[in-house]
């Protein structure tokens, strides 16, 4: 079983230890442009966080807002959404994390809030190299909820951006108390593959919360769903 993960600048490290968790039958492979032909060996993919994806993507002009990046990474953004269409044309699973949940929103034609605490919402950003730590609520009917079997929790928080417009295809399925997306899924999963986009970051949350079912149960779904796929290959 191979997964490619898309290369982050940011704590990239983190996925493949928390993907493979010591199972020799899992094979890592780092996506980037400079390998893109690699990503016919993948059998899943995970579009890992990192530096806002430009805002040219999602239709809007507006370059200075509160904690943009000095410079974007256009490359990766034009990368990374041609491994999402990849993905979803050879129906592999996808695990969206933090910017990859946006990615995806983005791709399938949603868009962005620019910066959280400027549109008047409570701060969800990183500080001092600490996550921030708060509740969601989970809806019953989604397949986030399947995974956790909870309709709140404690999760991670490490963001300064969040789903705004949802794309007609996605539904939210997991909130902060101040009306933040912080997950989201196929809204109609009839004859697509599996998709788990959230907004925190399991792959650091497992190692100061080991037992969080946000964490490594969404691993573990993950990793059956790569495995169902790869027999039907």
């Amino acid at each position: 079983m191979t997964i490619g993960i898309s290369y982050t600048d940011s704590h990239y490290e983190n996925y493949p230890l928390w993907i493979r968790d010591n199972d020799p039958a899992i094979r890592i492979i780092q996506l980037s442009p400079g390998n893109k032909d690699d990503l016919g060996k993948c059998n899943g993919i995970v579009l890992s966080g990192g530096i806002d994806t430009h805002p040219r993507f999602y239709k809007n002009k507006n370059l200075d807002y509160p904690n943009a990046p000095q410079e974007f990474s256009e490359e990766r953004d034009e990368f990374e959404l041609m491994v999402f269409g990849y993905a979803l044309e050879k129906k592999l699973p996808v695990l969206a994390i933090c910017r990859g949940m946006q990615l995806v929103n983005i791709a399938l034609g949603g868009d962005l809030i620019q910066d959280i605490e400027a549109s008047g919402k409570n701060d969800h950003r990183r500080h001092c190299d600490n996550d921030g730590i708060h509740e969601i609520m989970i809806s019953k009917t989604s397949l986030l909820f399947e995974i956790v079997d909870k309709d709140t929790g404690v999760i991670n928080s490490a963001h300064h951006q969040a789903l705004n417009n949802i794309a007609p295809d996605l539904e939210v399925n997991a909130w902060s108390a101040d009306g933040i997306a912080e997950g989201a899924e196929w809204k109609n999963k009839t004859g697509k593959p599996f998709l788990l986009c959230v907004q925190w970051h399991p792959e650091r949350l497992v190692k100061t919360q080991p037992e969080n079912p946000f964490a490594n149960k969404i691993r573990i779904k993950f990793l059956e769903a790569v495995k169902i796929g790869s027999r039907k290959i």
